[in-house]
């Protein structure tokens, strides 16, 4: 999942959203499927901003944070909250 995330960090800065999406949606469910629980939270955020037409090097972030999730020795509900609250707050701007 890392070097995925990688080749999606690589494009981004010349991709739009809507070319990144199936990628970070292919993430998604391989994360599900593993039972990163985190990650799918992530992923879903990700998702949620590159519907609202975040791209370029705004999704840098957005993919570190991802890389995060997946590195999570924690798989519980209070990690997805603590990697959501994360999210929330970026994707608000604050």
């Amino acid at each position: 999942l890392e070097a995925r995330i990688a080749a999606i960090d690589v494009r981004a800065p010349y991709s739009r959203a809507c070319d990144l999406a199936p990628d970070v949606d292919a993430i998604r469910l391989i994360a599900h499927r593993a039972g990163m629980n985190p990650a799918v939270t992530v992923a879903h955020f990700i998702d949620s901003a590159l519907a609202r037409g975040e791209h370029g090097p705004l999704v840098h972030g957005w993919l570190a944070t991802l890389k995060d999730a997946i590195g999570s020795e924690r798989q519980d509900v209070q990690a997805c909250h603590a990697f959501a609250a994360l999210c929330s707050v970026r994707l608000s701007g604050s």
